[in-house]
């Protein structure tokens, strides 16, 4: 959308696998081309709304502090240090917290409208978490999730 300029693009990123730690390759957009046989490849691309919920998803998958030695070195979260800890109504709101203090260096979102943190049905390990969140200058929110974090490896 037009109207979502400012909340910018980037290349769009897929989960290739998450065994130890999530990672990430760039998507690849596969189409034909009329006049030509053969199969045309470009990086795919993401844009305004969605371009802002894959930043989010990044920057809480990524440890603060990883990104220091090229600049940036509150980028990320804390939610890493919960790995290995029990699934209880105090670490579901230290996932909150984490998570409140990592979008407040976002400067594409103007407020956390909602944030949800429950226990997964049937796995204690796991957690579900729902973000809402309402962009600089726009009236509707984007809704990231939910999604799921596992807390015991």
């Amino acid at each position: 959308m037009a109207e979502d300029r400012q909340l910018l693009t980037d290349i769009r990123l897929v989960l290739r696998h998450s065994e130890l730690r999530p990672v990430y390759e760039v998507d690849i957009d596969r189409r034909r081309v009329a006049t030509s046989p053969g199969l045309l490849m470009d990086m795919g691309v993401v844009s305004g709304r969605d371009n802002l919920s894959q930043a989010i998803i990044l920057r809480l998958l990524t440890p603060r502090g990883e990104l220091s030695a090229l600049g940036h070195p509150e980028y990320g979260s804390r939610l890493h240090e919960l790995i290995g800890e029990r699934n209880t109504d105090t670490k579901r709101s230290l996932i909150k917290l984490y998570i409140l203090e990592s979008l407040q260096m976002e400067p594409r979102i103007e407020k956390v409208v909602e944030i949800t943190v429950e226990p997964a049905e049937g796995k204690r390990d796991r957690v579900n978490v729902l973000l809402r969140v309402k962009p600089v200058g726009k009236t509707g929110t984007v809704t990231i999730g939910p999604f799921i974090l596992e807390l015991e490896q």
